[in-house]
């Protein structure tokens, strides 16, 4: 069977064919199912990879990559996420081939400890901002600022989730299910992500007609955020200002997970039960938390795969890139995550 021919009945050129057989990591996922599929209909098998002729499959190189948590110390268990995200990167595409090392450091302004030794080809940045100086020293190393938390005057590129977005569907979804009074609730509303979500929420569900209650916790200035804070006191206030609301909010907006157990638990508490009393929207999606809650509300996924291989793509590029001028800042919209109903509801 001719190549041209397995084109012709798979609606692709020649080439994408010859890519499929020679390259297939660099053939969109639709097209080499679909290319293959003809293969395997007509009992097609390519020639051995030394007899055939135009480009052949080039392993890629081995990149030593680190990631920096700026602000955590290094016993932290709950920081292996990245590596478990990359991990599953990797099984499902051989051409991130990276050598990954996590590395720590407690405060912005001290570099890891091992970063001289790890003999890094890029790192990504990530937790509380490098001071300027601790940046400096850097040198020519590329690296990628990842997520939200930095500012404006940082010179790097960046990643980082759409919150603006998230905030604005979650007011939309609230909208759609009826719900007149909403609340916005978080116990750090200092955080820049949950900050920028706030404001988003606050701003569209006023527009959207919905009357808005910002029910927020005390700032915690100077935390890093990746070291766990217990929130479980907190959560007993913030129920208590919840039922205080006038008029009363039956829709709730949660821009980030890590405390809404023990929220949920202090509402119910309080007698106040989902879907009856109010409905809920999460602004992250973390299953291991969602999957350990009394009810499965709806959760706006910041997709958080998408994001890590965005930065190591970039993280890739700007490798590969040495000589390229100008900043790149990407952002990965969100995606609604409908609530799943109560059995017996």
């Amino acid at each position: 069977m001719l190549i041209a021919e397995i084109a012709r009945k798979a609606k692709v050129s020649p080439a994408t064919v010859s890519r499929a057989i020679n390259q297939p990591a660099i053939v969109a996922p639709v097209s080499l199912a679909r290319i293959q599929a003809v293969m395997r209909l007509h009992n097609y098998h390519p020639a051995p990879l030394e007899r055939r002729r135009g480009p052949k499959a080039r392993k890629p190189d081995l990149r030593k990559i680190g990631v920096w948590f700026v602000g955590a110390k290094s016993n932290n268990p709950s920081l292996n996420w990245f590596q478990d995200q990359l991990l599953q990167i990797q099984s499902g595409n051989p051409r991130y081939r990276v050598d990954l090392s996590v590395l720590f450091s407690n405060t912005p302004d001290e570099l890891p400890s091992r970063l001289a030794e790890a003999k890094l080809d890029g790192l990504i940045i990530q937790g509380m901002e490098p001071s300027p100086a601790c940046l400096a020293r850097l040198g020519h190393l590329p690296h990628v600022w990842f997520m939200t938390r930095r500012s404006t005057t940082i010179g790097c590129d960046f990643i980082e989730p759409h919150n603006e977005e998230n905030g604005q569907i979650a007011a939309d979804y609230l909208k759609r299910r009826g719900h007149k009074s909403v609340a916005v609730i978080s116990t750090d509303p200092d955080y820049s992500a949950i900050a920028r979500r706030i404001r988003a929420f606050v701003q569209h569900a006023g527009e959207i007609g919905l009357h808005v209650h910002p029910i927020l916790g005390q700032p915690n200035p100077g935390v890093s955020y990746l070291d766990q804070i217990n929130a479980n006191a907190e959560s007993d206030n913030l129920v208590r200002r919840f039922l205080a609301a006038k008029p009363r909010p039956s829709g709730l907006y949660i821009p980030v997970d890590h405390f809404c157990g023990s929220f949920f638990r202090a509402l119910r508490e309080a007698g106040q039960q989902a879907g009856r009393d109010f409905d809920a929207v999460l602004g992250n999606f973390n299953p291991v938390i969602y999957h350990n809650l009394d009810h499965l509300p709806a959760a706006v996924d910041i997709n958080l795969p998408t994001l890590v291989r965005k930065v190591v793509d970039h993280l890739m590029w700007r490798i590969e890139n040495p000589g390229a001028t100008g900043r790149v800042g990407i952002t990965v919209s969100p995606t609604l995550i409908e609530a799943t109903p109560a059995h017996g509801a």
